[in-house]
């Protein structure tokens, strides 16, 4: 079994706790409107490296030392949309004491997916929208997935961050994230949410493969906004 691999990053800080090793899985079913990562869309694309659950571990192991206080992230693309080698990799991590995250929309639920979850250390749980047009617009896929997920990590006691996109003009709506913020609020598997600005950084890829950005002259979130964003998840007694 080989890992179609879009790319790697040996030093990573913003995906999970601690320094990490994050491993960016190619193929996504979701079509995000502020995808910042296009070119890890097609499942059938060949990403930089084809490699087997051994072979990964043996790259990860060279900077054992360097994130033994933080661990592995495997994020993507859609990472389970390769559910089966993400378990058998995660299997490896644990036998050699390496932490493990799984980044994930929740987009694809059923029992390889369970079996990775079972055995992650940490999830972080993109939900994309609370309000079910919306998450379509933004995605092009139901929310339902992502739901059963959340409710998968909460009957099996899973630890999980949610991460949420604050984006103008979508999600940048006090309804919505008070909405998502009560949403969120009864579960105990959730240990914090991260808020995270719509920023532009992708607009480059768009334009080298030649595709349209759909959120266009959009700008990026104001500092202002996205500290009202926390106020609201706080006082819902959520840590952000």
């Amino acid at each position: 079994m080989k890992a179609n691999i879009h790319s790697l990053e040996s030093f990573g800080t913003v995906d999970g706790p601690g320094i990490r090793f994050v491993i960016f899985l190619q193929g996504c079913p979701l079509r995000c409107v502020y995808c910042h990562n296009p070119d890890t869309w097609d499942k059938k694309g060949e990403g930089k490296y084809q490699l087997s659950p051994e072979e990964l571990l043996a790259e990860v192991m060279k900077y054992k030392n360097f994130i033994a206080k933080g661990g592995v992230t495997v994020t993507g693309g859609e990472p389970i949309m390769q559910a089966a080698f993400v378990k058998e990799f995660f299997m490896l991590c644990k036998e050699n004491g390496i932490h493990t995250a799984l980044d994930t929309s929740g987009a694809i639920f059923n029992q390889t997916v369970k079996e990775v979850l079972d055995i992650v250390d940490l999830v972080l749980l993109d939900i994309k929208s609370i309000d079910q047009m919306q998450y379509r617009e933004l995605t092009g896929v139901k929310i339902d997935n992502t739901l059963k997920c959340l409710n998968y990590l909460e009957e099996k006691n899973i630890r999980a961050w949610i991460r949420h996109v604050v984006m103008p003009g979508w999600t940048d709506n006090d309804i919505l994230l008070n909405r998502l913020a009560d949403f969120l609020k009864p579960y105990k598997c959730i240990e914090k949410v991260e808020l995270l600005p719509y920023h532009k950084m992708g607009v480059n890829k768009y334009e080298q493969m030649g595709m349209d950005y759909r959120p266009g002259d959009l700008p990026a979130l104001s500092e202002e906004r996205l500290l009202n964003a926390k106020d609201i998840f706080k006082k819902a007694g959520l840590k952000v």
